[in-house]
């Protein structure tokens, strides 16, 4: 099977792309500042994607295809030996942590967007958070976790809820004095998420 190529330019255009609709929101961005950025031409860029909408839509198919390369991570989390709940909050937080930028855009085509991102989302991911979902209620029937809880409503909040923290955190830490940073609201988080979902041990 052959390897498929990466274009440079066309990477590079995306890397831009991506980064500036997530700063600025799509609508305020024009195609010519995400060429400039990227150091190509505005017909270059046409070329590569045929108009702004077919640079939108090549964004967020990359933003979830990124998505789904680490939903099997999550769920191997989720099955895997040991802490099965405390892997799967880790692996969840750190990859958003480690991508602001998709955090940011995704919040913001939610807002701008939503029919069309929710249509995004249920094709290219709900496939993988129903098996999350199913790993869930695996550990409400082995016990190990509360069996009043709701796995979708869970997974719901607790994804939103990281999207949130990683897109705004570090503003809305203005509410309170003194500033928690993102990295404190995360592991803030991932505490409540642990109390709602784990089964009280016996005896307490």
């Amino acid at each position: 099977m052959a390897v498929q190529q990466v274009d440079p330019v066309r990477d590079r255009i995306l890397r831009e792309a991506t980064r500036l609709f997530a700063a600025q929101g799509y609508a305020a961005t024009p195609i010519q500042e995400v060429a400039a950025s990227a150091g190509v031409t505005k017909p270059t860029l046409v070329y590569h994607f045929t108009s702004k909408e077919g640079l939108r839509d090549a964004v967020l198919t990359g933003v979830l295809a990124h998505w789904q390369a680490e939903l099997p991570r999550l769920l191997a989390a989720a099955t895997g030996k040991g802490p099965r709940l405390d892997a799967l909050l880790d692996a969840l937080f750190g990859f958003f942590r480690a991508e602001p930028a998709l955090a940011r855009l995704v919040l913001r085509e939610m807002l701008d967007r939503p029919d069309d991102m929710g249509a995004r989302l249920r094709r290219e991911l709900q496939p993988w958070t129903t098996l999350l979902a199913q790993a869930v209620r695996m550990g409400q029937g082995g016990g190990l976790l509360r069996a009043d809880a709701d796995p979708e409503a869970f997974l719901v909040l607790v994804i939103s809820a990281a999207i949130g923290v990683v897109a705004i955190g570090d503003h809305a830490g203005a509410l309170v004095s003194p500033e928690p940073t993102v990295g404190a609201q995360t592991r803030e988080l991932t505490r409540i998420a642990r109390t709602a979902l784990l089964a009280p041990k016996e005896g307490k």
